[in-house]
């Protein structure tokens, strides 16, 4: 029942409505963000703050037929980690401090990112799998794959847009862990 005029409050910009999600779930959340951003756990405040104000953002793609809506905030806090994970990942290979000042060795830092890669496209066939990763991580046009592959490029559409559902799916059944 609070979910419901939680979510009520939010989609109405009315600020019980995080006031609520705050009290309620800000324990859930940070526990989440944590677990993902592994050692980087000075940014975990910033991240929980993110994975909030995303919530505030988007509460209009949460469909309750189609999930809790723990399991819904759970899904954002992971992938904000994930994303923060990123971004510290690019501004240490982009920095041009000495390599003695990092405090977090950035081939730990890859390996995480990488096994959270590999625990989430693990839902994927070995094709469909290779097809994701050319698109999004090496940034590949859907026509240069499909060429590539002998394949239509709605087909290429196709598998993305399939995938991208079978791993949603797959992770809000999960808990959003």
């Amino acid at each position: 029942m609070q979910d419901k005029l939680m979510i009520k409050y939010i989609k109405k910009e009315n600020q019980k409505g995080m006031e609520i999600l705050i009290d309620q779930y800000n324990a859930l959340i940070t526990s989440v963000v944590r677990y993902h951003l592994g050692t980087l756990i000075n940014y975990e405040e910033e991240c929980v703050s993110d994975t909030l104000l995303a919530i505030w953002d988007n509460i209009e793609g949460f469909e309750k037929d189609k999930n809790s809506f723990k399991n819904w905030i759970c899904a954002i806090a992971k992938y904000k980690a994930i994303d923060y994970k990123r971004k510290y990942l690019n501004k240490i290979e982009t920095s041009s401090l000495d390599e003695q000042t990092y405090y977090i060795d950035k081939n730990l830092l890859k390996v995480e990112i990488q096994e959270e890669l590999n625990e989430t496209l693990n839902f994927l066939s070995e094709e469909d799998k290779e097809i994701f990763r050319r698109y999004y991580l090496d940034d590949e046009s859907v026509v240069d794959i499909a060429n590539d592959k002998k394949l239509a490029i709605s087909s290429i559409h196709s598998k993305l847009s399939r995938g991208k559902a079978k791993i949603r799916k797959a992770l809000l059944n999960d808990g959003g862990k």
